[in-house]
């Protein structure tokens, strides 16, 4: 894969569209299991209300959600 410019780097540079819109789901849940902030997953959240609005997907990212609160109160 070539370093170019419309490819991210890092999947903390993917957009929603990028995590969400992917060719299978095994990407999609990569996608989602690899946002680590609550504001890429709040835009996760409106990308996909205002977008698709499945199901499957919404509860994947209320579960990271749950994830993402639950490393913070760790911490």
């Amino acid at each position: 894969m070539s370093d170019t410019p419309e490819q991210p780097r890092n999947s903390s540079e993917l957009s929603p569209a990028q995590r969400l819109e992917a060719p299978n789901t095994r990407l999609i849940d990569a996608g989602i299991a690899t946002i680590n902030d609550m504001d890429m997953l709040r835009a996760c959240i409106a990308y996909e209300n205002q977008h698709q609005q499945r199901v499957p997907i919404l509860h994947q990212l209320e579960k990271r959600a749950n994830e993402l609160r639950s490393q913070d109160k760790r911490d």
